[in-house]
């Protein structure tokens, strides 16, 4: 029986620890009893029965990436292209992963593969680097339909890299820079078209400027001759009512004739200066006499006016 007590000993610490199951967090234990389903067990610690209770599938409820390699597609327009992308999914129920299908790892992969050459051969080329969140999104919802019964979540999908042949790059690289050229020239011809724009404007607000400017200069020239003349007939005028005022004064006729017969001889002599040819009267020696004719012009207005203002 002594020999027997390390052997028993051995056999009761292997029983504890095959007994005692320790799931760390994030990930669950298929439990199968005598080659049967019986339970899952979740993060803790849980009791089994040993020899009777296998642990037979163990799985991680974290979201997993897994890349797609490479694959050869055919577009809409019959051009190959080398497609490869990566899908993030997670387990959702440990037992459907378990016994749904026989490996989910490869169905998955499989799966978006096929749904990818599916989708790029519905588009044509040029929309396929357009439209990746469209076929990301196709390719998520077909392979999430599928997996449903496998108790995996297919969370997204997305495409890394598309890779056309060679000589498609280089039609696409002159394509691209043709393009560009295109909008240079463009952008050009719009800059010298909005440049001629800009300088027509230009000188037609110049030329309004300019004839608005004219025009209130003459306005200013007239306003200031209309004022000139007005102010040269007002003093005018008040000139003559302060000569009448004078004239009806005592001693005031007197002294216009005086004035009259003044202004008449200053007039005469300068007409002698400035022409060479000139009438004189015959009387030219008789200086009272030619003063009295200038008197007579006076008496000779005089009744005029008198007979005006009545």
């Amino acid at each position: 029986m002594l020999y027997l007590a390390p052997f028993i000993v051995i056999f009761c610490i292997i029983v504890v620890f095959k007994t005692i199951r320790i799931v760390p967090q994030q990930h669950a234990f298929v439990v199968e009893r005598l080659g049967k389903y019986h339970t899952t067990l979740h993060a803790g610690l849980h009791i089994v029965i040993p020899f009777l209770d296998k642990i037979q599938y163990r799985h991680s409820l974290k979201e997993i990436v897994m890349d797609i390699a490479e694959q050869i597609c055919i577009t809409k327009d019959n051009v190959q292209v080398g497609v490869d992308g990566v899908v993030f999914y997670r387990v959702m129920d440990p037992k459907d992963a378990s016994y749904g299908v026989n490996n989910y790892y490869t169905a998955i992969i499989q799966l978006a593969q096929t749904t990818m050459r599916s989708e790029i051969g519905k588009i044509e080329l040029d929309r396929t680097f357009l439209e990746r969140s469209q076929i990301n999104n196709a390719v998520v919802e077909a392979i999430d339909q599928a997996t449903e019964a496998w108790g995996v979540k297919v969370l997204r999908y997305e495409i890394k890299s598309i890779t056309p042949p060679k000589d498609v790059t280089e039609a696409m690289e002159k394509q691209m820079r043709a393009e560009r050229e295109k909008r240079a020239q463009i952008l050009v011809s719009e800059g010298d078209r909005d440049a001629k724009i800009n300088r027509a404007d230009g000188q037609k607000q110049e030329v309004i400027k300019n004839s608005e400017a004219e025009k209130q200069k003459k306005i200013n020239e007239a306003e200031g001759q209309a004022e000139a003349i007005l102010a040269v007939a007002t003093a005018t005028a008040n000139g003559i009512k302060q000569i009448a005022v004078s004239i009806s004064l005592p001693g005031g006729q007197e002294a216009v004739k005086l004035r009259v017969a003044e202004e008449y001889i200053k007039e005469f002599g300068s007409m002698a200066r400035s022409s060479n040819t000139m009438i004189i009267p015959a009387s030219t020696s008789n200086l009272s006499g030619m003063i009295a004719t200038a008197m007579s012009v006076f008496d000779t207005v005089k009744p005029d006016r008198t007979a005006t203002a009545g």
